[in-house]
């Protein structure tokens, strides 16, 4: 394993499970693209370190019981550089969708941290998730049949 390998292992299983550890995984400088985030309103690059807290935060806050699984790590010759695949799910809680996602995560390391992150998903799935059950049966009125 390389150190891109395993910080990239690292940063999906400590992004939103232990947001504190994933914050010691990161570099100061660290540039985090996300080349369709634009089309749901949200930045196409985060630069540094207090822009990329902020949105794996408001990420964390924004999703019930998300998990990534089905992770599968590349790593390339430069061991400073590595590329994932993997999928994820949780529950939106502003709007009570579930959100099922692909990922693709390219990433380079500098002095032993995350410097580089480009993440492609697709932010259209967020929108067209079917209503979860859990929200349907909590606002539903008691009329309403089983």
């Amino acid at each position: 394993m390389t150190i891109a390998s395993d910080l990239l292992q690292q940063h999906v299983q400590t992004l939103v499970h232990d947001n504190a550890q994933w914050q010691t995984l990161i570099a100061d400088d660290i540039l985090w693209e996300l080349a369709y985030a634009p089309s749901l309103g949200h930045p196409a690059r985060l630069s540094g370190r207090e822009e990329a807290v902020h949105h794996a935060t408001w990420f964390v806050g924004a999703v019930d019981n998300f998990r990534f699984f089905e992770l599968k790590v590349y790593a390339f010759v430069d061991p400073e550089g590595a590329v994932a695949e993997v999928k994820g799910e949780g529950l939106i809680k502003a709007t009570g969708r579930i959100y099922r996602q692909d990922y693709v995560l390219f990433m380079s390391a500098a002095g032993g941290k995350i410097a580089f992150l480009r993440e492609y998903f697709d932010p259209v799935r967020a929108a067209s998730s079917p209503p979860s059950r859990r929200m349907w049966r909590t606002t539903r009125s008691s009329s309403e049949p089983s």
